[in-house]
């Protein structure tokens, strides 16, 4: 947990420094301060509310045990074994199957599902996506990419706001002062060096450590590996509607059937390797094409009815 809490100071610290920058090209050292203002007020604000801010961004809507009664028991259930409070439950309208989890600790948790994820996935895997997002609840690092999507979101704003006042003037072109025709050119690759940064934050071996918490909770890894594969199947087929600053928090990559620079800044490790892990198999590619086998497959689900009847 202080690993987190470290990790959650220094994004927070460089992503000010980011947006100081940004104020310095714009308005020199009068822009510097107004930009430190903001960047206080956004570190404030991103702390208590940036989970409010994604799920208004995605038009989530919350659930309850009348509106989704299955999926709220699902939720339930899994939190009660993972020894967690009950998190809010909410729902995407998309249909891309996706997940992710937010709030500021365990007391303050929501997990949130996508219509699609409801349609396309039995209740073993919608139990094994919910089970990895409790866990990245459990190892509390919902923080660190719920404010990591609030504060690069608004360095890209920013970072636009001010091309346009270089192209229209507004960047002073006194050398001590403003960038000038070279502030144009640093706010034209900052919003790039955002979305590396918060590649550089979140941490690849977060997603590896909730899909272990996953198995951990249900006792059925290859719930969870089932649930992947086809998350990796409908995400080439149907586009999700997603910002590249909040990527990072859904359980598989909503960018991932893009191309060109969010693909170089993915923060997931690549879903076969996962599914491999879960296996308990070599994630190499002939072990990665090799078809399951039936028996495991079916000590899995034994397992599952066990633990769900």
């Amino acid at each position: 947990m202080i690993g987190n809490h470290f990790r959650t100071a220094l994004l927070l610290t460089v992503l000010t420094l980011i947006i100081m920058f940004i104020g310095q090209m714009v308005g020199g050292t009068g822009g510097m301060l107004i930009a430190l203002i903001f960047a206080g007020g956004m570190n404030f604000f991103s702390y208590w509310h940036s989970d409010k801010i994604v799920l208004k961004m995605y038009k989530a809507r919350e659930a309850d045990s009348q509106s989704a009664p299955e999926l709220y028991g699902i939720v339930g259930e899994l939190a009660q074994k993972a020894g967690l409070p009950m998190p809010r439950v909410y729902i995407i309208p998309q249909q891309a199957p996706n997940a992710f989890a937010t709030g500021r600790n365990p007391d303050h948790a929501v997990v949130a599902v996508t219509e699609g994820l409801l349609r396309y996935m039995n209740n073993r895997e919608i139990a094994g996506v919910i089970a990895h997002e409790l866990g990245h609840v459990k190892n509390r690092d919902i923080l660190i990419g719920s404010i990591a999507a609030t504060m690069a979101g608004a360095i890209m704003m920013i970072a636009n706001f001010a091309r346009f006042a270089a192209i229209f003037g507004g960047i002073s072109r006194d050398e001590g002062e403003g960038g000038g025709f070279f502030g144009l050119i640093a706010m034209s690759i900052i919003a790039p060096v955002a979305a590396m940064l918060v590649q550089m934050a979140i941490s690849r071996s977060r997603e590896y450590m909730a899909d272990a918490t996953s198995a951990d909770i249900t006792r059925d890894p290859d719930g969870l590996a089932s649930a992947l594969e086809k998350l990796g199947s409908y995400g080439k087929k149907i586009p999700m509607e997603a910002e590249p600053a909040t990527a990072h928090m859904f359980i598989a990559n909503p960018l991932g059937g893009r191309r060109g620079l969010t693909h170089l800044f993915s923060t997931h490790p690549p879903i076969e390797q996962r599914i491999a892990r879960l296996r308990g198999q070599n994630p190499s590619p002939e072990n990665l094409s090799r078809p399951r086998s039936p028996s495991a497959e079916g000590q899995a689900k034994q397992l599952w009815d066990r633990l769900s009847g």
